[in-house]
């Protein structure tokens, strides 16, 4: 025994590649931080959005907050349920496109996908603003640089998710743990105290404008279920938890849904209890800090908390959108690039387009929160309604015990999520959310067309079916460009005589006397292959050359252009190279069917 177990300490270990083995991977509590914080972040403008929209029946109402965030806590449970469904049955992630792919046709997964897109970039966009905007009112100086703030944190959160998702998720886990204990605090503080600590903020007086009635009370529902956004994050990124993967996310979801819904009742409970109306220059839930800790350093501590909070929000859809890029690549619904990992793993391609596209959305919208406020939320709730329409489709045809329990859920959720979103957009139509309805059907437009082009490509190369035999070539010419002796073109001219049966090198020159003393020196080394001299008066070198390969290409041989590139060791000196050669193989790609290849020749600097 002991001799076997020094034979297996013998044996030598391969060391792991960046990117291989678990530490590249999520535990649960890492989940919670990468993806989860979006949803926790929510109850900074959750809360409020229900506050807002009943104060137009009077203070009164206001009391109607807490039932009204018990029925969005018992939406939350459904949903958390549901995605623990989703991600069982469907571990790849892609959460409702992956339920819609399967179980609700190709149109609707267009749909889901579409929506959960739109969602994503919202999410980073309304995130980073309103991190800046809560970071301006603590610092009224930083006002007028709103989108400098965000395009900031924008490129800091873009870095970080480029060196992995682990990576992020560790940078994170603090601010996820602070917020979360400070949210927590306020609640407890709040119920021990039996008045105010403090009051912030300047009175402001609230007209009835409205009754409450049941249209009121959907719409206070409706926009209060944006404390939801960023729930179905977590199943979409299921390949980014270690192994047991399914065990894990389910466990982050379960989590999250502790936490959220928690902090979400506590809230609702002290606006009841204490009243809480919309008060100039503060948010609701800087009032209720007040309350809690007073108007002291935790009172700035904890808005700076928030504040943090809120911009790092961001990092859930750097976490979910380039796996479900990754997912609509494999697909054939985007690029194939967006599929490609690095050691990471990350997808730096859907990281990059993320980046891109938030940046240019804060940058039209001039990062005003407000504007982009219309536009949230909504493609969520069509990524919840599908999932949970999918579900109740994929227990009804698997029937496994206790189908019919699950499926009623779904359907309960189903119609909740349609509800909440059909209000949503219908009251928010004419402040901007008509935008979501025009991108969302030009997204499925787009997936539709790549895919067609890619059905096109496959038919048309013949994938998948069985080639003719190969021709045997008897004849080939293989071409090369120089432009004077040298060590770059010996290299080349022994890689091209090991490829073909004829080999010629080519130099294209406008000055006769360049031209001749190329010649000469031509002659003195004797390489064993011909050289032709192109005269180009007009000092051109590609279109020449270009012509010559499509004169030798008329002969029907087989023709290899072999073009020598010099490349230096280091990308900072890859500036100084002339680059005729990457110039010239791309106009013999774009306008011949000749095999174009670059022999490189690296420097040692």
């Amino acid at each position: 025994m002991a001799f076997g177990l020094a034979r297996r300490e013998l044996r030598p270990r391969v060391p792991l590649r960046p990117g291989e083995g678990d530490r590249s991977h999520l535990t649960s509590l890492e989940g919670l931080a990468a993806l989860s914080l979006d949803a926790l972040s929510s109850v900074a403008y959750g809360p409020e959005a229900i506050v807002l929209v009943l104060i137009t029946a009077g203070t009164s109402a206001v009391n109607a907050t807490l039932p009204v965030t018990l029925v969005i806590a018992g939406l939350l449970a459904v949903l958390v349920v549901s995605y623990g469904q989703v991600i069982a049955v469907h571990p790849d992630g892609g959460g409702a496109y992956a339920v819609a792919k399967k179980d609700l046709g190709p149109r609707t997964s267009y749909l889901a996908a579409a929506s959960l897109v739109v969602d994503y970039v919202l999410t980073v966009a309304v995130s980073l603003a309103a991190g800046a905007a809560s970071l301006a009112s603590a610092f009224p100086s930083l006002g007028s640089h709103l989108l400098e703030l965000c395009l900031v944190g924008l490129a800091l959160l873009t870095a970080v998710n480029l060196r992995g998702v682990a990576e992020s998720a560790r940078v994170l886990m603090l601010p996820t743990a602070l917020f979360v204990v400070a949210i927590l605090g306020i609640v407890v503080l709040g119920l021990v105290r039996s008045h105010p600590a403090a009051i912030v903020g300047t009175a402001q007086p609230a007209h009835a404008t409205e009754a409450l009635g049941v249209l009121l009370l959907l719409r206070a529902f409706a926009s209060g279920c944006s404390a939801l956004t960023g729930v179905e994050a977590i199943a979409n990124g299921v390949p980014a938890f270690r192994e047991p993967r399914v065990r894990r996310a389910q466990r982050t979801e379960l989590m999250l849904g502790a936490l959220l819904g928690l902090m979400l009742v506590g809230l609702a409970v002290l606006i009841r209890r204490d009243h809480v109306a919309p008060r100039g220059g503060v948010t609701v839930l800087a009032q209720l800090t007040a309350d809690a800790y007073g108007t002291g350093w935790p009172y700035y501590a904890t808005n700076l908390v928030v504040t943090l909070a809120l911009a790092l929000a961001a990092n859930t859809s750097f976490g979910g959108l380039p796996v479900l890029m990754s997912l609509l690549a494999k697909d054939h619904r985007l690029p194939h690039l967006f599929g490609l990992r690095t050691e990471r793993p990350v997808y730096r391609w859907g990281v990059a387009a993320l980046a891109l596209l938030a940046a240019l959305l804060l940058i039209a919208v001039d990062a005003d929160t407000h504007r982009m406020i219309p536009l949230f939320a909504i493609g969520v709730f069509i990524g919840f309604t599908i999932s949970q329409i999918g579900l109740v489709r994929h227990w009804a045809r698997e029937r496994p015990p206790g189908w019919l329990r699950r499926a009623v859920l779904n359907g309960v959720g189903a119609l909740l999520t349609s509800v909440a979103g059909v209000v949503l957009l219908a009251s928010k139509f004419l402040e901007g959310a008509w935008v979501v309805v025009v991108a969302i059907p030009l997204l499925m437009l787009l997936f539709a067309r790549i895919q067609r082009y890619y059905t096109t490509v496959a038919r048309e190369v013949g994938l998948g079916e069985v080639p003719p035999p190969l021709r045997r070539v008897t004849d080939s010419l293989v071409i090369v460009p120089v432009g004077q002796v040298s060590k770059v073109t010996q290299r080349a001219l022994s890689a091209a005589r090991a490829l073909g049966h004829e080999v010629v090198a080519v130099a294209v020159h406008g000055d006769p006397a360049n031209a001749r003393a190329l010649r000469e020196s031509w002659d003195r080394w004797e390489p064993g292959v011909p050289l032709d001299v192109i005269d180009s008066p007009q000092r051109s070198l590609v279109q020449p050359l270009v012509d010559y390969v499509r004169r030798a290409a008329e002969s029907g041989r087989q023709i290899v252009v072999l073009i020598p590139e010099v490349e230096p060791r280091h990308r900072r000196y890859q500036i100084l190279q002339n680059q005729r050669g990457l110039l010239l193989a791309a106009a013999l790609r774009a306008r011949t069917d000749v095999v174009v290849c670059v022999v490189p020749y690296r420097l040692s600097l």
